[in-house]
């Protein structure tokens, strides 16, 4: 049997112990892995990090068949792969730790666009979560977002609907293989999304959903894009899971408040409350975040730093420029003025649009 470049890539993952960092020093002593398919296992062995019980000679070549019965699955199906050595693997996902090895996807994926946020929330969508999704999804139609989510009920599918609507690209990632759709009731609009946008896996086609697959399908959801906007969530949940995910990437987070008394704007409010996401209103609020204004606007703004601002005030938009968010002592320590020289020129700030006040008395620049 003729074993491909795809075969090898495909079998990597297939060997028991070898994860994402193991599969990197493989990788790193190996540029044709199928070199590494057909060493002889002492010289493996004296790899660092390659524990020899996982790589005999017998476990390589059983992982390469194995990998054929993929790949014609995958060709049934009309279904793609990307490796994370390959100049297309998604670069905002690669920068994690625990990135996939391969991905496989179904459709056309743009895996690099320039702006992508992930939409998540409950499964028990309410009417108040999706009037939020909707005028979300609708605000950001003129500035070419990509939507990732993750097939779910609730806000996830209605986010993919709204992408849809608004002729947005949409990647719906699975917690199974790409042959099955779990909600089965979702197999009609995941074949729409796949004429611009399309399904993602890192499981093998035929996997089917287990519980335990769907968090590692979260972190592929948090990875692969600029931002995470949690819309509706209880105090536990999947949503919660992304969002934490997202933080723990160094990616922005963002949350909408909600009634107190609503039990699926809980996890939202606990966010907000713990600053482990920024409090949005609307679209306007994460354009104006993400700093995705037309060019005439940020001009404007930029003109606005140099025209209309006194000494101190220059003085705290420097030091806010240091860090993502300062608590008010500390932008008063920082720019050697007093508490109330801050606390009132942080408002003149706001009030100018320059400046975002955040939970806690902490303050922001809006870029």
């Amino acid at each position: 049997m003729n074993f491909t470049t795809i075969h090898h890539q495909i079998a990597l993952t297939f060997l028991s112990g070898i994860g994402s960092r193991r599969a990197r020093i493989i990788i790193s002593h190996f540029n044709d892995l199928e070199v590494f398919f057909t060493e002889k296992r002492l010289n493996l062995a004296k790899i660092p990090g390659i524990p020899a019980d996982f790589i005999s000679l017998k476990l390589r070549l059983n992982a390469l068949v194995e990998a054929d019965k993929v790949l014609q699955e995958l060709e049934r199906i009309g279904g793609k792969t990307v490796f994370f050595t390959e100049k297309n693997y998604p670069r905002r996902l690669k920068q994690c730790s625990d990135a996939p090895l391969l991905l496989y996807s179904k459709g056309n994926i743009e895996w690099n666009p320039p702006k992508l946020v992930s939409i998540v929330g409950t499964r028990h969508a309410t009417d108040y979560g999706k009037a939020l999704t909707h005028e979300l999804i609708e605000g950001l139609a003129s500035h070419d977002v990509t939507i990732v989510s993750g097939m779910a009920y609730g806000i996830d599918i209605y986010a993919h609907q709204e992408a849809l609507r608004q002729n947005l690209p949409t990647w719906g990632v699975l917690g199974h293989g790409l042959a099955k759709m779990y909600p089965g009731e979702h197999r009609k609009i995941a074949d729409r999304m796949l004429e611009t946008g399309g399904i993602i896996s890192e499981f093998i086609p035929s996997q089917k959903a287990e519980p335990a697959h769907f968090p590692m399908r979260n972190r592929i959801v948090a990875g692969l894009t600029d931002a995470t906007i949690v819309v509706e969530s209880g105090e536990k949940g999947g949503s919660l899971i992304t969002a934490g995910l997202a933080s723990d990437y160094n990616r922005d987070v963002f949350a909408y408040p909600g009634d107190i008394s609503r039990p699926y704007s809980s996890g939202c409010l606990k966010l907000i409350q713990k600053n482990q996401a920024f409090l949005i209103r609307n679209s306007a609020d994460l354009i104006d975040a993400m700093n995705w204004q037309p060019e005439e606007q940020t001009r404007a703004r930029q003109r606005a730093l140099f025209v209309d601002l006194n000494l101190r005030e220059e003085k705290i938009i420097s030091v806010l420029k240091t860090k993502p968010e300062l608590s008010l002592d500390t932008i008063g320590y920082l720019s050697s003025l007093t508490v109330s020289e801050v606390s009132s020129d942080l408002l003149s700030l706001e009030f100018k649009g320059l400046v975002r006040s955040l939970p806690g008395r902490r303050f922001q620049l809006i870029h």
